[in-house]
C-alpha cells in the first residue's frame, strides 16, 4: 500500500477535544504582584494544577478538622526548610509529622548548634564521618527520656535552648502535634557511637510507630505528603496503613501526595497510588526539587486560604 499524503482525512478544529485552552494559560505579573496573585497567574496545567489541588485538599481538611500527615526525609531540612515546616504546623496546615532518623539528626543539629550537613567525602578520608561528639550526646539524652523518639529529641531542643523556629520537631512539641521517627538500624550517624544504646532506640522507635499508625488510623477524609522520602516513609507507611485496616480503622478517601526531585518507586506505589486505589480519594505527584516546589506549595495554599 503506497502511502499518499493527499489522502490523508483532515477533520475541523471545532470538532476537536483540547487539553491546552485560553483559559489555562499563565498571565501577567510584576514586581509589586502579591505572591497570593502570582500563584494565580500561573498557567494552570501539569505542576501547577497539582500544587492547586493539594492545596485546596489541604485548606479543605483543615476546615474540616481532618489529619493532615507531613511525612519527609532529610534532605527536606538540609535544603533549608526547616523554618517552613514549623511555620505550618504553627499555621495549622499539617497536624502530625513523620521522617526518618537523617530527618531528626539534621533538626537537632540545626536547631542546637546553627548547622548541619558534613562534607562526607571529606569525612571518609579520616573517619571522622558521623562522629560528633554533641550530636550523639544528645540523641542518646533523647532517647532516654522515655517518651519516643521524635518528642524525647523535640523535648532536648527546647530544654537546651535550640533555636525553635528552624525546628519542626521542637515545634511540634509547642503547638501539641505528633512528630515520630522511623530509624533504619545502622543507617545513622549516631548509631555507632557508645551515647546511643541500641534496645533503647528498638524500644523508643516501637512507641513512635504506635503514635504514628494512631495518625494514620485517623487520616479518613485527611490529607498525607510524603516529600524527599524514598524508601523509609513510604514502607512504614504502608505498613501502619494496613495494620490500622486490619484493626477496622475506618481509613478512606485520603489524598496522598509526594514530592521529590526524582521519581521514586517506593513513594509513587506504596503512599500515592496503592492506598487510593484500594481506600478511594485523589493523587498529587510533583517532581522538582524540594527549596522550590515546597515553598511554591505554600505560595498556593495562601492564595487558596484567601478564595471567598
Amino acid at each position: 500500500m503506497k502511502f499518499d499524503r493527499e489522502k490523508l482525512k483532515l477533520k475541523s478544529l471545532a470538532g476537536r477535544t483540547s487539553k491546552v485552552t485560553s483559559d489555562l494559560l499563565a498571565g501577567s505579573w510584576g514586581a509589586e504582584t502579591p505572591v497570593t496573585e502570582f500563584a494565580e497567574a500561573l498557567p494552570d496545567i501539569l505542576a501547577v494544577r497539582e500544587l492547586r489541588k493539594l492545596a485546596a485538599a489541604l485548606v479543605r481538611s483543615r476546615k474540616a478538622g481532618g489529619t493532615r500527615l507531613l511525612m519527609y526525609g532529610g534532605h527536606v531540612i538540609k535544603c533549608g526548610l526547616g523554618p517552613l515546616i514549623a511555620r505550618w504546623l504553627e499555621e495549622g496546615v499539617f497536624t502530625a509529622l513523620a521522617t526518618n532518623g537523617a530527618g531528626s539528626i539534621h533538626d537537632l543539629e540545626m536547631a542546637l548548634y546553627g548547622a548541619t550537613s558534613e562534607d562526607v567525602q571529606e569525612g571518609i578520608k579520616d573517619g571522622s564521618f558521623g562522629m560528633w561528639e554533641e550530636t550523639a550526646r544528645h540523641y542518646g539524652k533523647a532517647l532516654d527520656r522515655g517518651q519516643g523518639i521524635g518528642r524525647g529529641i523535640g523535648l532536648e531542643i527546647l530544654e537546651n535552648g535550640g533555636n525553635i523556629s528552624v525546628s519542626p520537631f521542637a515545634t511540634a512539641i509547642k503547638t501539641g502535634c505528633r512528630v515520630t521517627v522511623h530509624p533504619s538500624l545502622g543507617a545513622d550517624i549516631v548509631h555507632p557511637v557508645h551515647h546511643v544504646n541500641w534496645a533503647v532506640l528498638g524500644r523508643e522507635a516501637e512507641k513512635d510507630f504506635v503514635s504514628f499508625a494512631e495518625v494514620v488510623g485517623s487520616l479518613a477524609g485527611g490529607v498525607v505528603l510524603n516529600a524527599g522520602s524514598a524508601v523509609v516513609m513510604p514502607e512504614v507507611f504502608l505498613k501502619a496503613l494496613s495494620s490500622v485496616r486490619n484493626l477496622g480503622f475506618p481509613v478512606e478517601n485520603i489524598t496522598t501526595a509526594d514530592f521529590d526531585m526524582i521519581k521514586q518507586y517506593r513513594s509513587t506505589f506504596n503512599v500515592v497510588r496503592r492506598p487510593v486505589n484500594a481506600l478511594g480519594g485523589q493523587t498529587v505527584e510533583v517532581t522538582g526539587h524540594h527549596e522550590l516546589m515546597l515553598p511554591l506549595l505554600d505560595i498556593f495554599i495562601k492564595a487558596e486560604e484567601g478564595k471567598k
